[in-house]
């Protein structure tokens, strides 16, 4: 049977073996050149520098939202409830009346309490009168020196019996004053637990709480290493700033000032408690609300820093690929630390510069492949005062 080639030059004689090998080169020289073109180019790939500047490292703790002023409202006085002067649940000022309790048997006792002052000081003008009047008759002999004391006595009981009634007076006013139950502080009013036409017995009867709600304290507790971290920058920066949220917000839309480290470490837990103040001006946020704080926790004036999205991981260990000056992708391991915004903290593993493909690492399939960088930036820039401004106009 004659074979394709034989086919394809039909050569004869002692030429025809040379003719079918040079016509096996040829055809293999075009298979070479038809998979050579068939090869892909390199992959395109984002690739951005390392980037290497001062960061300030946060971490996360829960809390709990705390009055700085929480007051058990309780009566001075006993006496029946006539008035209940404020609405349930809303805001008051310190001094507003909030109950009222029956006046009438105080008022009565103050009243008393005024004659009885009146009587003692006549009482005291006539014992000063006769013990002048016993000194000159002491005198020119008209009396004994026993009755000169004794008019003393009685003028110094006298005054006394004035100072008594004077305090039984100051007593009957602050007890007419008492029936009066005022606000101690500015804040939220509580639910009225004792209501009109009931009795109330003087530092015994609950009548309703009020909590200050601005500023408010946030409570959390910082594992030991934190709080250690965090003194130091207590002691440099005087009141550092924490940010929060509540509930179940995901960003965290408050700031807060931290004011207060405690001076031991809980044994039982290993924490040491922290406080941040934080300003309510509108009142809404409630004393007792679940809140997550973040706390600057340490500073480091020269951290390598990577997208997120750059660093893979294999196993235990994370990796990114570097792209070199041959624009070769190789894996290199790195040691990753806390995330700050949309970047890492590489503590070791790359160097300030270095390119690492941040976009497209699905396209390289091993170590040493060649790629097509182009370079973007590791980080967003910060916005400038007119992109604000224009955000904050299309916003309206």
């Amino acid at each position: 049977m004659e074979s394709p080639i034989a086919r394809k030059y039909p050569i004869k004689g002692p030429l025809a073996g040379l003719a079918v090998i040079l016509a096996l080169l040829l055809s293999g020289c075009e298979v070479k050149s038809d998979v050579a073109s068939a090869m892909p180019p390199p992959p395109e790939v984002d690739v951005a520098e390392v980037v290497q500047e001062g960061v300030t490292l946060w971490e996360s703790f829960t809390g709990r939202v705390a009055s700085p002023e929480t007051v058990e409202l309780r009566p001075r006085v006993s006496g029946y409830i006539t008035e209940v002067a404020f609405e349930e649940g809303e805001m008051v000022k310190a001094g507003d009346l909030l109950f009222q309790i029956d006046q009438r048997p105080y008022q009565a006792r103050l009243e008393a309490a005024r004659a009885d002052l009146a009587l003692a000081e006549s009482q005291l003008e006539l014992a000063r009168s006769e013990a002048g009047r016993a000194e000159s008759l002491l005198a020119s002999r008209a009396i004994s020196r026993e009755e000169y004391d004794q008019r003393n006595a009685a003028l110094m009981s006298a005054r006394a019996r004035v100072q008594a009634a004077r305090a039984a007076l100051d007593t009957a006013e602050l007890d007419l004053q008492y029936t009066r139950v005022t606000a101690p502080v500015s804040g939220r009013a509580g639910r009225a637990l004792i209501t009109r036409g009931n009795l109330a017995n003087a530092d015994q009867s609950l009548l309703t709480t009020v909590v200050s709600v601005d500023p408010l304290h946030v409570y959390f507790d910082a594992d030991e290493k934190a709080g250690i971290n965090s003194q130091e920058l207590l002691a440099d920066g005087g009141r550092p700033n924490v940010r929060i949220a509540l509930d179940n917000e995901t960003d965290h839309p408050y700031l807060g000032t931290l004011d207060f480290i405690d001076n031991q470490v809980n044994p039982g837990t290993g924490t040491l408690q922290h406080r941040a103040v934080l300003a309510n001006p509108d009142g809404l946020i409630r004393p007792g609300q679940f809140a997550r704080v973040e706390m600057p926790v340490l500073r480091i004036d020269k951290a390598l820093l990577v997208q997120r999205k750059a660093v893979l991981a294999d196993q235990d260990r994370r990796y990114v690929y570097v792209v070199d000056a041959n624009n070769r992708a190789t894996p290199k391991h790195v040691d990753t630390g806390r995330q700050v915004g949309d970047l890492l903290v590489i503590h070791d593993g790359l160097s300030a510069g270095e390119r690492v493909i941040i976009n497209g690492v699905q396209k390289v399939f091993g170590a040493g492949m060649e790629v097509r960088p182009q370079l973007i930036a590791m980080k967003e820039p910060a916005p400038t005062e007119n992109a604000v401004a224009s955000a904050q106009e299309l916003a309206e």
